[in-house]
């Protein structure tokens, strides 16, 4: 038996959470605007060789200069050509960059998550079951997943340059759930009716939150190491932290994802022994899923090997995530096989 009031609250929860969302990616984006454009003010300022402010007290001292009219300070007939004058309107017109819109950015996606989690909530609530029976019903939880990764992970670490590359790719994901694959809430199908559900399929989504953000942090990554190599960091890039950080932090969240993943893999063979008695038996979606590990894998292996350069090797994160998108975009929808509960 299904709720329907409880289905509709969970539907009008859903787009409450992408009007949420769509504040918030407008907020990060302001943020990140504003702070680009301050740091490349910042870089301008360095190569014409003006101090910055806070640079050991050098502003402070040529102001002070400036005021008391000492020579070569600003003063038209010292020869200073004004450079004291530069240096104090650039100073008072210079200040740190704000972090406003980035913290309202990062408030209401909190407000985002706890509207997302109780649609998750609401529409386990309306099927007496796991909300994840179906393609719609797993886009909502691993964007649920996603969410709550970057917001707590931002509760320990400045991550509001971030903000924005996340809340884009999940608003575009409940968009497809709600266009493309949305499914009336109801029962569950007799072979999905086992703990393993609860167990497997939501370290899945868990698995594929963590390598989202993975593959932005990556995209992020490379995109800045080659404009970097050009010399045109300017804009939001400038706005990001260093390149060496960007892959620091890249590889990071995929040694957590990783191990998840590999236990996704093994959980799904246990399951399948449970419900058709066989290990493996070769269907499409058991094949794409040891793909996406294979991937992934020669990732982490080219990551610690000497002949594979950081960018050659971050490209194969970014195919992994290619392989997650076909597994669930294409395997799910037009693949026969036992894994076929698409809902669609």
């Amino acid at each position: 038996m299904t709720d329907q009031s409880l289905a509709q609250a969970s539907d009008i929860a859903v787009w409450v959470t992408m009007v949420l969302l769509t504040v918030a990616m407008l907020a990060f984006a302001a943020h990140l605007a504003i702070t680009g454009s301050r740091r490349d003010a910042e870089a301008r300022a360095a190569s014409e060789g003006i101090p910055r402010a806070g640079s050991g007290g050098t502003v402070d001292s040529t102001l002070a200069q400036v005021r008391d009219g000492a020579p070569g300070a600003g003063d038209p007939g010292s020869g200073g050509s004004g450079s004291g004058v530069a240096v104090l309107d650039r100073a008072e017109s210079s200040p740190p960059p704000t972090r406003r819109w980035g913290v309202i950015g990062l408030q209401v996606t909190w407000l985002a998550t706890f509207a997302l989690m109780a649609a998750v909530a609401l529409r386990g609530l309306a099927v007496e079951r796991a909300p994840l029976g179906n393609m719609y019903e797993f886009a909502l939880v691993a964007a649920m997943f996603t969410l709550i990764v970057f917001s707590l992970w931002s509760l320990r670490r400045d991550r509001l340059w971030l903000g924005l590359f996340v809340t884009l790719p999940v608003l575009l994901i409940l968009g497809l759930a709600k266009i493309s694959w949305y499914t009336e809430a109801s029962d569950l199908m007799p072979s999905l009716n086992s703990i393993w559900l609860w167990i497997h399929v939501s370290v899945a989504t868990l698995s594929v939150a963590l390598f989202t953000i993975g593959a932005v942090l990556a995209l992020l990554y490379l995109a800045k190491d080659r404009a970097q190599a050009k010399g045109e960091v300017t804009g939001w890039l400038a706005a990001l932290p260093s390149v060496p950080s960007l892959e620091r932090i890249t590889y990071g969240i995929h040694i957590i994802a990783f191990p998840l993943w590999t236990f996704t893999l093994i959980a799904g063979a246990i399951w399948a022994e449970q419900a058709w008695g066989r290990y493996w038996g070769w269907d499409p979606k058991e094949v794409w899923t040891f793909v996406i590990w294979v991937v992934y894998a020669a990732y982490l292996h080219a990551r610690a090997t000497a002949g594979w350069t950081v960018r050659k090797a971050t490209w194969l994160a970014v195919a992994g995530f290619v392989c997650i998108m076909i597994n669930y975009g294409v395997v799910n929808l037009f693949f026969v096989g036992w894994h076929s509960y698409s809902g669609v």
